[in-house]
């Protein structure tokens, strides 16, 4: 059915077309629904972020089979660059996906940390383990550390992170290669995080607040993107497609929630044209942050107290009708199961992403009494909720294949993911050095990966459901950080609201 035949006034038939889909939808796949246990799950998304650690290990390392690794990250620049993330199955540190990462696990403990019971401390664990990195990058002024290692050398090998001898190039942006995109993303997640630390330790919090202030300063004073100024060391991989607009916005909006300061939400009504904000507002992940933006923002207009920033709800609501399955945009589309699929590869992180947003947006509208008008229909925080239930009850199992796309969870989840320390033996099996190209044997083995990478998302199916579990289709069965940060925050939601 075409779009425009849905959304024309008085459609009626159309209408019942939309409602049959809808219903569709939101039955579980099976004839009865599984009972997932979203406790058990969220433990376990938490925990894969300790399997994706850099540098010294603490005593409480729970993922055993990791040690520590990239100890002397930052040494040629004459910095110490040790901690933070692998992004997903490689050895390199992206600054980019790193700090959204660490925005998404921040607004989730924000946002749904009161429902996460025990598992409250391994989500702020997390949090600090990436917002301790990112204050490492922005120790120097006008200086932001983006990346260390080179990814090409680290892609051309299969290596353990325990035994990684590829190049660790350290990459930076500063006030003559300019890089707004990544700096924007840094000081929204240092905004973030002092949120979250707010009373558990006021004095970091001030440290990651007033970091925050200055890496924004940085990120507006001196605007460009960071794949134009590194262009060779961050494309294709973590390359800024969408511009640098959206981030100085998003920080700015971060900002504002986490200081209250006036100067924040001048920017905002300043900027809000000239920095598009109401751009592909059904896009958001680590590159478009601007259904993120309109989201974040409309928690104020809906609660009354920032009427002149309406437009930001307008395009939440947008975005919100544009999700809605039989009258979706041309970008967000439905697998024949009900997976969101956007085009592109690690489809998983769309799922994750704009459900985080459907159900935080939902909370939002509910604590207003409000419903969200899409043409001749409406959506209710109800609906938006079991939309969002719908995705994540597809990734733990309720899916054509009958697969749980977490690793660890359920009956049945993927085995040959693509991710090096996963799939290599693990130091304490295999104490000696596994050279660059010796690791060739074990990416191309149809065997299992030996070491299980608990907790661990992949890309998920393609457009048809089908999920081809080996190791070379990476787009499928590559985990990231990205893909289970806001998942943290959904499945906190659901263990208390199954």
């Amino acid at each position: 059915m075409a779009r425009n035949a849905l959304s024309s006034p008085g459609n009626v038939p159309a209408l019942r077309v939309l409602t049959l889909f809808l219903l569709l939808l939101l039955l579980p796949f099976h004839s009865i629904a599984a009972r997932h246990d979203y406790h058990d799950a969220l433990r376990k998304s938490i925990l894969f972020f300790e399997g994706q650690r850099s540098g010294r290990l603490p005593q409480d390392q729970r993922v055993r089979w990791r040690k520590n690794s990239a100890l002397h990250d930052g040494a040629t620049a004459g910095v110490d660059l040790t901690g933070g993330y692998y992004d997903a199955g490689d050895n390199i540190k992206f600054g980019f996906p790193m700090a959204f990462t660490t925005t998404m696990l921040s607004w989730s403990v924000i946002d749904f940390g009161r429902t996460m019971g025990p598992e409250l401390s391994n989500a702020v664990k997390a949090v600090k383990w990436g917002s301790d990195y990112l204050l490492k990058v922005t120790a120097v002024p006008d200086v932001v550390f983006v990346q260390v290692g080179d990814a090409y050398s680290d892609h051309n090998c299969w290596e353990r992170p325990e035994d990684m001898d590829t190049l660790r190039t350290v990459y930076k942006i500063d006030r003559d290669h300019p890089g707004s995109d990544v700096a924007g993303e840094t000081a929204a997640a240092l905004a973030a995080a002092s949120i979250v630390f707010r009373s558990r330790d006021p004095g970091y919090s001030n440290l990651l607040l007033n970091r925050a202030v200055r890496v924004f300063e940085f990120a507006d004073r001196h605007r460009g993107a960071y794949s134009s100024s590194l262009r060779s060391a961050v494309c294709p991989f973590y390359c800024d497609v969408n511009g640098y607009q959206d981030e100085l916005l998003w920080a700015a909006a971060w900002l504002h929630k986490a200081s209250r300061r006036r100067e924040y939400r001048e920017y905002i009504a300043k900027n809000e044209v000239i920095l598009r904000a109401g751009d592909t507002i059904n896009e958001f992940g680590w590159d478009n942050k601007h259904a993120g933006i309109n989201v974040l923002i409309s928690k104020e207009v809906l609660r009354g107290r920032a009427e002149y920033f309406s437009s930001f709800q307008h395009n939440a609501d947008g975005f919100i009708c544009s999700l809605l399955p039989g009258n979706s945009h041309p970008q967000v589309q439905y697998s024949p199961g009900g997976l969101i699929f956007k085009a592109g590869g690690s489809n998983m992180q769309h799922v994750t992403s704009l459900s985080f947003l459907l159900l935080t947006y939902s909370n939002y509208l509910s604590h207003a009494n409000k419903v969200v008008p899409c043409g001749e229909t409406t959506a209710s925080p109800a609906l938006l909720k079991r939309l969002a239930k719908r995705q994540v009850d597809y990734i733990l199992g309720d899916n054509p294949l009958g697969m749980s796309y977490m690793v660890g969870y359920g009956g049945r989840y993927p085995q040959r993911i693509h991710h090096r320390g996963s799939s290599l033996p693990s130091v304490s099996a295999h104490p000696a050095h596994i050279a660059c190209k010796a690791g060739s044997r074990y990416f191309l083995s149809p065997n299992p990966n030996p070491n299980l990478l608990v907790g661990a998302v992949v890309g998920g199916p393609n457009s048809s459901d089908y999920f081809p579990d080996s190791r070379p289709y990476f787009q499928e069965s590559e985990p990231t950080t990205y893909i289970n940060a806001p998942l943290v925050g959904l499945l906190a939601f659901f263990s208390a609201h199954p």
